[in-house]
């Protein structure tokens, strides 16, 4: 059964953003999703002024799951910490112009992935 994904999804799998690591990050999350075999690490770096200054992914999973990885970076770097914590499910599945419901979860992974690492981060800094 063939899915129908927009450009942009196929853009984001073929060509991700933001893929790596960050060494010492000021907050690091990982989150998957058991029955797709799904896992996601997202790793943002923060700066005086509470903006997101880096974020990068390392996911293993499906073409949908790094793009919404890749997707969400775009989106978070730049923001503040709080205006990022907002970013929803939804939010990003509307920025990939949309994804099969069946892959759905795979943008619950990214925010949920983003959130986790800001998280971490307030736990860090006692924010």
């Amino acid at each position: 059964m063939a899915m129908d994904y927009s450009d942009k999804v196929i853009d984001h799998y073929t060509h991700p953003r933001n893929t790596g690591v960050i060494e010492n990050p000021s907050g690091e999350g990982t989150v998957g999703n058991p029955v797709c075999g799904d896992i996601m690490t997202i790793y943002i770096d923060v700066d005086e002024n509470e903006k997101l200054t880096d974020v990068k992914f390392s996911t293993f999973g499906c073409g949908a799951a790094i793009a919404t990885s890749s997707m969400i970076t775009e989106m978070a770097i730049g923001m503040s910490v709080e205006e990022a914590y907002q970013i929803t499910r939804n939010d990003v599945a509307d920025e990939l112009d949309g994804l099969p419901p069946i892959k759905l979860h795979c943008s619950n992974l990214a925010a949920d992935a983003l959130q986790a690492a800001i998280d971490n981060y307030r736990e860090k800094n006692n924010k």
